[in-house]
């Protein structure tokens, strides 16, 4: 006769492993950066864009949520033009880009060691889908530096987008600043 394993275990194991498949894909904090104010007239606030406060205690991200067929972001509004709220060039192609075309920067995580440069993701939103270009990244590591233009650091689901992302998008404008989205990487 067989022996048989306890009927127990084995639904004790799965739930056990599922557990850790969850602790796996759940992105945890890094770390914390304390903010200063910028220096008089470096921090471009345009978009709505926030500056560091002196003293605040910002959260970083090395990490983003796991990337599926709808991948649940916010969705924020940035100037990748010269002079805009974007301040540098783009991280993908050291260029800026026009507040008319579809360009996205993601967060850390998503961008992912610059490995969806220049690659395209669709979004969905308002009802809508559009097709942007990944051209930065909207860093979830650093911030409240002149290389990020004295603002804190990115949130780990970001979507920051282009002016004619919303458009396409078909949100109003006085509705422009952050929603919720979904995206996905393109076939």
């Amino acid at each position: 006769m067989k022996k048989q394993v306890c009927p127990t275990i084995f639904p004790l194991l799965c739930i056990f492993l599922l557990f850790l498949s969850a602790e796996a894909q759940t992105c945890r904090p890094s770390g914390r950066i304390q903010g200063q104010n910028p220096p008089p007239g470096q921090c471009n606030t345009e978009n709505d864009s926030d500056c560091c406060k002196d003293g605040k205690w910002y959260t970083t991200y090395k990490c983003s949520p796991p990337v599926s067929s709808q991948t649940k972001a916010t969705l924020t509004l940035n100037s990748f033009e010269a002079g805009g709220d974007g301040g540098a060039p783009s991280e993908c192609d050291n260029q800026y880009h026009s507040d008319d075309d579809p360009v996205v920067a993601l967060s850390t995580g998503w961008f992912n060691h610059k490995k969806r440069c220049l690659e395209y993701i669709n979004i969905y939103g308002n009802g809508k889908t559009v097709r942007a270009k990944v051209v930065d990244e909207c860093d979830s590591t650093m911030g409240c530096d002149s290389d990020h233009d004295y603002q804190p650091p990115c949130p780990n689901n970001i979507v920051d987008a282009s002016k004619a992302v919303w458009k396409a998008l078909g949100v109003p404008k006085n509705d422009w600043g952050e929603i919720d989205i979904y995206w996905s990487d393109t076939d």
